[in-house]
């Protein structure tokens, strides 16, 4: 996708680029989670906190301005 295209994308969803809060978050990554015993094999495990990105990572674009934060309601049974 070029820079262009991707303007175009953007303004045929709608998002105002000058306003809105658009990030971009990585996807497909691994973060260590289990603390490391002092000695342990660096070639095996990685440091607690540590992220790995999978060689089939990608970016994904969000506005969190048109987020939808309304709380889901009970079915009724009318």
């Amino acid at each position: 996708m070029t820079q262009d295209e991707l303007w175009d994308m953007m303004h045929t969803l709608g998002w105002d680029v000058r306003h809105d809060d658009i990030v971009l978050e990585v996807g497909g990554t691994v973060v260590s989670g289990i603390e490391q015993p002092e000695g342990y094999n660096k070639k095996w495990a990685s440091p607690k906190g540590h992220r790995k990105y999978n060689k089939d990572a990608f970016i994904v674009i969000k506005n969190r301005s048109r987020d939808d934060h309304t709380k889901s309601k009970a079915q009724t049974n009318e």
